[in-house]
């Protein structure tokens, strides 16, 4: 049994949006700095959910294979290379190409599909390191659940992709006409944001960082980011050939995964100055090899560079004359995705994928905050994304082989408890980690722990994952799939985000802290606590909200499943005609 990752029936990251725009999965969010996803997959679109997001879409869905439903194509005349030839009305096989071509004729259209993949991981990645940052310059958490909005847009697509598959220049290109443009600003904002970003992450003395700020600007970043993601996705379709076509989904998996990694892990690790100190340098230096600044420079260049090329050497075919199409326009399109959620089975799904996560999100917004904030060096929580990368291959191969039958569901349903009760292991990891901690840092044992607790956890999460995209696949009216799968997936999305922002926000108001040292004054606001320390005393943590929250989270989860989950279960039981949209012409 293959991977939904390589059927048709479960190709979710590259489901059309209206006409031609797409809808990630979001990346798995993950208690780590996670690799990019199954892709890919904030947040964790990372594609991440959360302030460390999986790309995984998001590592994705977007953690999430970033697959097209190339089913379809065989109906659908504009999605092929070849010009359609006029025949009998309806003669659906005139369409078809002459001959077979091979990836080798098309080897320069694949490259260039891995290289706008790879520039669309670079602003993925770079938000997902600043949670990071800002957590080891001690931002408190209802900060990073400001920021953690910076990780909503790749899940939120579905909303202005109509728009972008829609409205074009006709004599520049359907897609060109919005790539290029989003490709330019995001180079030159990249270029403008390399001389302010310091000042926003404050200066160490006295000055934090401007979190508002930061958030509007990594915003833009991925909205940006998002709207390249539907353009090159709706261009990937009739870039290559049928025969071809498949090759997109690898372009988009390996090429996000690889700039997400660019962006988080290779960054987080040459900005750290003890890092390059012990692996990279001969002479100690008190700073990385490089920094926020430089870097945003050197890829805002890179941009405009690869854009300027993109748009005066790559012409779009526009021999390929659009014929019946899912949707009719924008207006079509919004219409039709509110005739789908008034539908009683999608409506049911949509409540209860919407809080099926409210029982991870402390494990998987907070824990690797935490880590940071005892210690653990974040470059080196980043580097242990790496050892997941064959672990993430290899799960939707294994887990696709109970997720394929009639009945994904039930995989979902059996991991879910499993996960619950590791979000308790990761807590403990965290109070561990100061009774364990040395002059030199951490023991081995201490990250070998660490690793096998998120092998553990990948486990449960691509069960669950899996066992969605499946469910999605198999319930999606056809004649309407790619718009029905991408609204069950920014859903499916949603159902992370929200409880992740959540989740952040709550640590704050849940702990406790007491002025020691300084009678008659506390810790309960910001001011307080520089009253507390201007009058010689310290504030002590005597309850961590983030404890708090895991307990709650895992009784909330199991709740849910014992209440809701078979409920949920049910779903698979409704007929065809129940997720059958009724639509007029």
């Amino acid at each position: 049994m293959t991977s939904p990752r390589r059927t048709n029936e479960a190709r979710p990251r590259l489901a059309r949006a209206g006409r031609g725009g797409s809808l990630s999965a979001a990346a798995p969010p993950g208690p780590f700095p996670p690799a990019p996803g199954p892709l890919p997959l904030p947040g964790r679109s990372r594609a991440v959910p959360g302030p460390l997001p999986d790309m995984a879409p998001a590592i994705a869905a977007e953690q999430g294979g970033r697959q097209r439903r190339a089913a379809t194509r065989q109906h659908r005349p504009e999605l092929t290379d070849e010009p359609p030839r006029h025949g009998l009305p309806g003669d659906t096989e005139a369409l078809l190409p002459a001959r077979a071509r091979g990836y080798r004729a098309e080897l320069g259209s694949i490259l260039l599909l891995l290289v706008l993949y790879v520039l669309q991981g670079i602003p993925l990645g770079l938000a997902g390191s600043v949670p990071l940052i800002l957590q080891s310059k001690s931002a408190s958490y209802t900060d990073q659940a400001f920021f953690s909005f910076v990780f909503w847009p790749f899940s939120l697509k579905l909303l202005w992709a109509p728009l972008v598959d829609a409205v074009y220049l006709r004599g520049f290109g359907r897609r060109k006409s919005w790539l290029v443009p989003t490709q330019y600003v995001l180079g030159l904002f990249m270029i403008y944001m390399s001389t302010q970003v310091d000042a926003l992450l404050g200066d160490g003395r006295g000055r934090g960082p401007d979190v508002a700020a930061l958030t509007v600007t990594f915003f833009l970043f991925e909205f940006l980011a998002a709207t390249q993601d539907i353009a090159v996705d709706g261009w990937a379709l009739t870039m290559l050939s049928r025969e071809n076509v498949g090759y997109a989904s690898t372009c988009n998996s390996v090429g996000q995964t690889a700039g997400y990694f660019l962006g988080n892990v290779l960054f987080l690790a040459l900005e750290s100055a003890s890092f390059c100190n012990k692996y990279l340098r001969s002479e100690p230096q008190p700073r990385g090899i490089v920094t926020l600044a430089d870097f945003l420079f050197f890829w805002g260049a890179v941009f405009l560079v690869t854009t300027t090329l993109v748009a005066f050497l790559k012409k779009e075919n526009q021999e390929l004359i659009p014929a019946k199409e899912e949707t009719k326009g924008i207006t079509d399109t919004y219409r039709l995705l509110f005739s789908i959620v008034k539908m009683p089975a999608v409506l049911t799904f949509c409540l209860l994928i919407l809080t099926s996560k409210v029982g991870f999100s402390a494990a998987d917004a907070v824990t690797g905050l935490k880590l940071v904030e005892e210690g653990v060096p974040k470059e080196h929580l980043a580097l242990l994304a790496v050892p997941m990368v064959p672990l993430q291959i290899i799960l939707p191969l294994v887990i696709s082989k109970y997720t394929a039958g009639p009945q994904p569901l039930n995989t979902f349903y059996k991991a879910m408890p499993y996960r619950l009760l590791l979000g308790l292991e990761f807590a403990f990891l965290v109070w561990w980690a100061p009774k364990v901690k040395h002059e030199g840092g951490f023991p081995v044992y201490y990250y070998a722990v660490v690793v096998l607790s998120y092998a553990l956890h990948q486990i449960t999460l691509y069960s669950m994952y899996v066992a969605i995209m499946a469910f999605n696949a198999k319930v999606s009216d056809p004649l309407i799939g790619g718009t029905y799968m991408t609204l069950l997936n920014t859903v499916s999305n949603l159902g992370g985000n929200w409880p992740s922002t959540v989740a952040l926000w709550l640590v704050d108001p849940l702990t406790v802290k007491e002025c020691a040292g300084a009678q008659g004054h506390t810790c309960a606001t910001a001011a307080a606590t520089e009253l507390c320390t201007a009058a010689g005393g310290s504030c002590i943590t005597t309850l961590d909200g983030y404890y708090v929250e895991s307990i709650v989270c895992v009784i909330l989860g199991f709740a849910w499943w014992f209440f809701l989950g078979p409920k949920f279960k049910k779903l698979q039981d409704e007929g065809q005609s129940s997720w059958k949209c009724r639509r007029s012409n």
